[in-house]
């Protein structure tokens, strides 16, 4: 796999080498310093261009420049593409490197907080680039609302009547995703939340948590682990005893730091709805 080195040269000399392209960035975890290193990280790069004909939907021009991917994905060329005119190139080489390619036309980018870095500005700032300003907190995870809170715990504790009736059903499909899409969701807001206590809210967990164990306690990442379930619907209910074990400890963690209410009944009342329906 080519080195981070060896990348960022390739990148520039793409740069350099052609004057319609008047500048490059780089976002994504690569730009965030905060983030621990790795050969799988993605190459985020924007190239600023004068014009975006030439480069929009040219799958060759790619190629001629960066090489011959293993698989390139083009999204505006597929169902549900966004028709503003931008255009992005999705592509994996033969050796893993993986480039997320788009482009910024006429003042296109906005600049909402998230860290970048810009590598190359052949016009200085006065071009397309607007002055960007990286906002260090930008993935930090954001202090709940006494209405964040009472909704997560109502929708975590409800949606799980829905996993139960789906197993009494048989209905595999919709058991596993109402357990990641709806009452997961509501237990990694919450876990967020306890973890964003200890660091002042000063942290970031990554995309879907996947830097929990990281910053949870050994004894509280194990009993998050086994809240995977596989297909056998045993399991699934050993899944959600644990859910139900875990979101409290944590959701009752938050509730004291911010003086928020905590809903027992709703607890208590969902708890009794699965042994009935378990029961069955």
């Amino acid at each position: 796999m080519r080195t981070e080195q060896e990348m960022m040269d390739l990148i520039l000399n793409v740069t350099n080498s052609d004057e319609r392209i008047r500048g490059v960035m780089l976002a994504g975890s690569r730009s965030d310093s905060t983030v621990p290193k790795d050969c799988y990280q993605d190459y985020d790069i924007a190239f600023a261009v004068t014009d975006m004909k030439p480069f929009f939907n040219n799958p060759a021009w790619v190629e001629e420049k960066f090489g011959k991917p293993l698989i390139m994905q083009m999204p505006e060329t597929l169902r549900g593409a966004e028709g503003d005119g931008n255009f992005f190139y999705l592509m994996i080489f033969p050796d893993g490197v993986r480039i997320d390619l788009s482009f910024i036309f006429d003042g296109a980018y906005i600049d909402d907080g998230e860290p970048v870095i810009v590598l190359l500005d052949k016009d200085n700032g006065n071009g397309f680039f607007p002055p960007i300003t990286i906002d260090k907190n930008f993935w930090n995870i954001k202090q709940p609302t006494a209405l964040d809170y009472r909704s997560n715990c109502s929708n975590f504790w409800w949606c799980l009547n829905n996993v139960a009736k789906g197993i009494m059903r048989d209905e595999l499909p919709y058991v596993m995703n109402m357990i990641h899409d709806a009452v997961r969701c509501n237990l990694h807001e919450m876990i967020n939340w306890h973890i964003g206590i200890q660091y002042d809210f000063n942290i970031s967990t990554g995309k879907d948590g996947k830097f929990f164990k990281k910053f949870l306690t050994p004894e509280l990442y194990a009993q998050y682990a086994a809240t995977y379930p596989d297909g056998n619907y045993e399991n699934v209910w050993k899944a959600i005893d644990t859910m139900c074990e875990m979101f409290p400890s944590v959701a009752l963690s938050v509730a004291e730091h911010f003086g928020f209410s905590y809903y027992q009944d709703e607890e208590d009342g969902m708890r009794e709805y699965l042994k009935l329906v378990r029961g069955a």
